[in-house]
């Protein structure tokens, strides 16, 4: 190789590029990153997850992580129940529980897998039996082997909010998660998610919003400073503007007049601003009419308690409202430092204080063609507000609106229209890795709910992609500290340092809930994602080599890899991976496996299941040719890679010249050129001893490459997805070194 150059790529900082053609992008960038992103000058694997019960408890986690309701206590003697659950809402892939008192014994979990009244439930008791009528909601359980012991029913509906509550506790906030009927409070000492209150107040009747009518929630003090409300709207008119006192939930009033029939029924939005609260795209009854008024803004009397009688009176010295000048709805809001900017569908304003009691407020326009069509994509910085508009995502500093998304413009338009997908788009900051994420739904043929999440470091102004199922985001900061005691894993399972944050009290995280009522932590430590998804049933045929299981709402469009996980009742199937392929016969309800190798199962489900899905690296480099400037080809037949040291970890490595789709990889293992197979190994070699206790490592691999342009594409092949050990391990990337050559010229 006396002629070959040498081409180090490193760091990396432009990560996903997709407005200029592969030849043409910076040598740093790729053209698809895909469960993968640039951090700090490396590629590293997605960010994972955990439930948010996964450490501190060898309980059940799923069952602690899951939005919950408390039932009651079984018999003391017998070990029966009975209650109708809560709400309106009976169906299939419900759940219930039993809470074991003993840490060392499984709770008991009854799984509604069959429309009935009643119908029988799945059991993984040995002793217990139970139906449930998914007519009434009436639930009876017989023979409990835990008596005297806490209940518990899963509603599994969608995740609509997670916020928290501003009082007095610093760095220990209480949260607030809510579904589509009901809202839960994280208990600090069970590490489990309960109702919030008991429905003895008006405000605390559940919730009838729909599975795109997210919570938005606002803190605000009050007049006296001992008051801590926390105001939620979800814009659904039945359901009213309510706030949580710090013992109930109740119903905000906000009549507008002193005669009946007058007031703010719902909001899009609720905010404190300027001494006073803003509601903002009301829905109002006038003289016992409603109508909506999608352009204004309606405010509570400055300095005064915004849920006393009057405060929201259209009268001078009290309440008012101003309506924008302009026919768009109000979209979201944001403050950048003590200015509200408030998002149209096609423009953004601001709502500016007059310094006039009379009228406190004036509509500002800042951009008169960019605005937001996702309520809950409004990410705030210090200096600048992000939001998600139709045509792109824009940054608003107070004064101008500009777009931030020229590295992959096209991007915005793989958000589904179909099911408000919309306003299913959710975003939050991530303080520790730096970075935001977008959750939102594509237009594939089951994704109902947000199926990708669009990645943005904000140091460099990096993008990538994950997949992932995820309605809303929030935070949280009330995780208890993990001990040795806490945990049923060894010091080799555990992968991540033992001073991650993910082990440490009150950590500030990022924390995310599903389509099923589960939540669970976002963890750059963690290297798989959380099992999230439920398997209400599942059977298997010998004969035919197939599984089927029944998995409500899970949102796949097909091609995915999925770990199965909690199985039981039925043998060797756990720690599984398969991958889901549609069928004809498959709905948004329905997994079919085919080829799963089922001879060695036995048994008879009874629940319990989780799947997690097993993220697909698929990294595709810049097509390089560092001789362009001269006129000629290159060859290219070893590449370095600067890699983490992972224990049992590994990666396809291919590659494709001269803009062609042909794999080269593919080919060469087909004809027998002797060219490898193309997997660059990311643990220690063994004839290197003194790799095992390297960090990091420099691994070769040779292609066979010559042409115009040669680009590399690093991914997961499907031997190694359905590995374990290969999948759901580390890889962090923090350099190539491209051993190149001139050839003939362009042709």
């Amino acid at each position: 190789m006396a002629n070959t150059d040498r081409f180090l790529i490193a760091p990396y900082n432009t990560g996903l590029q997709t407005d200029l053609k592969p030849w043409i992008i910076p040598d740093d960038a790729f053209a698809t990153l895909k469960n993968a992103y640039v951090f700090r000058g490396r590629v590293r694997k997605r960010v994972g997850a955990y439930l948010m019960n996964g450490v501190v408890s060898n309980k059940e986690a799923q069952l602690y992580s899951r939005l919950r309701i408390n039932l009651g206590n079984t018999n003391a003697i017998t070990g029966n129940f009975s209650a109708t659950v809560p709400g309106a809402i009976f169906t299939i892939g419900q759940m219930f529980s039993v809470n074991s008192t003993s840490s060392s014994t499984l709770d008991e979990m009854y799984t509604v897998y069959q429309a009935g009244t009643p119908a029988a439930t799945l059991s993984t008791s040995l002793t217990g039996t139970a139906t449930y009528d998914t007519t009434s909601g009436a639930f009876v359980l017989t023979g409990s082997s835990y008596l005297n012991s806490p209940v518990y029913f899963y509603p599994a509906t969608a995740v609509t909010g997670i916020i928290r509550y501003y009082n007095d506790e610093i760095d220990d906030e209480p949260l607030f998660a809510f579904d589509q009927q009901f809202a839960y409070t994280w208990n600090t000492a069970e590490q489990a998610w309960e109702r919030s209150s008991a429905a003895t107040n008006p405000g605390d009747a559940t919730w009838t919003g729909a599975s795109y009518q997210y919570m938005w929630g606002f803190n605000y003090r009050g007049e006296a400073a001992s008051n801590y409300y926390l105001f939620v709207v979800n814009d659904n008119a039945a359901d009213g503007i309510r706030f949580w006192d710090g013992t109930h939930w109740n119903t905000l009033t906000a009549a507008t007049s002193a005669s009946a029939n007058y007031n703010v029924q719902t909001a899009s939005m609720i905010v404190a601003f300027n001494h006073r609260l803003v509601v903002l795209n009301t829905t109002e009854l006038v003289n016992n009419q409603q109508f909506t008024y999608v352009n204004r803004a309606r405010y509570s009397a400055s300095y005064v308690d915004p849920t006393s009688a009057t405060a929201w009176y259209t009268q001078t010295g009290l309440g008012g409202f101003i309506d924008a000048p302009t026919k768009e709805s109000i979209i979201s809001s944001e403050f950048v430092k003590d200015r509200l900017i408030v998002y149209f569908e096609n423009s953004t304003w601001e709502l500016a204080i007059t310094g006039n009691n009379i009228d406190p407020f004036v509509w500002q326009k800042i951009n008169t063609e960019l605005g937001s069509e996702s309520t809950f994509s409004i990410v705030p910085f210090d200096k600048v507000v992000l939001a998600i508009d139709e045509v792109g995502i824009h940054a608003c500093n107070g004064s101008n609106v500009e777009r931030i998304d020229a590295k992959i413009p096209d991007t915005i338009w793989n958000v589904g229209i179909p099911e408000q997908g919309p306003m299913r788009v959710y975003g939050i900051r991530d303080y520790k890795t730096e970075m935001v994420y977008w959750a939102y739904p594509t237009t594939n043929r089951y994704n109902v709910y947000p199926n990708e999440i669009l990645v943005y470091n904000y140091r460099n102004g990096s993008f990538a992609q994950f997949d992932d199922n995820i309605t809303v985001f929030g935070y949280f900061e009330q995780q208890a500290r993990a001990t040795w005691e806490d945990t049923t894993r060894t010091w080799e399972e555990i992968d991540e340092p033992w001073n991650s944050s993910r082990f440490q009290a009150d950590s500030l995280q990022v924390i995310a809930g599903n389509q099923e009522g589960f939540t669970f932590i976002f963890d750059e430590d963690t290297d798989r994602n959380a099992p999230a998804l439920q398997i209400t049933n599942l059977t298997y045929s010998t004969a035919t080599n197939i599984i089927t299981m029944l998995v409500d709402d899970h949102n796949l469009s097909g091609g995915e890899y999925l770990l199965v996980e909690n199985v039981q009742g039925v043998t060797n199937i756990n720690g599984n991976i398969y991958q889901y392929q549609v069928t004809g016969f498959d709905d948004i309800d329905t997994l079919t496996f085919y080829g799963a190798t089922t001879g060695g199962f036995t048994g008879v489900y009874t629940g319990g299941g989780t799947l997690t899905l097993v993220s697909q690296i698929n990294i595709q480099t810049k097509q390089y040719n560092f001789y362009n400037k001269v006129g000629v080809n290159a060859s290219i037949n070893k590449v370095d890679f600067l890699v983490d040291n992972s224990s049992t970890g590994e990666i396809t490595v291919d590659y494709f010249v001269s803009s062609g789709t042909n794999s080269l990889v593919t080919a060469g293992l087909a004809n027998g050129t002797l060219m490898g197979t193309g997997v660059l190994t990311t643990s220690p070699y063994t004839l290197y001893p003194y790799e095992s206790s390297q960090e990091r490592f420099w691994h070769p691999i040779y292609p066979i490459a010559q042409g115009e342009v040669i680009q590399f594409v690093l991914y997961l092949s499907d031997a190694e997805m359905l590995n374990p050990s290969i999948s759901l391990t580390n890889f962090e990337l923090h350099a190539l070194c491209i051993y190149a050559t001139p050839t003939g010229r362009f042709e």
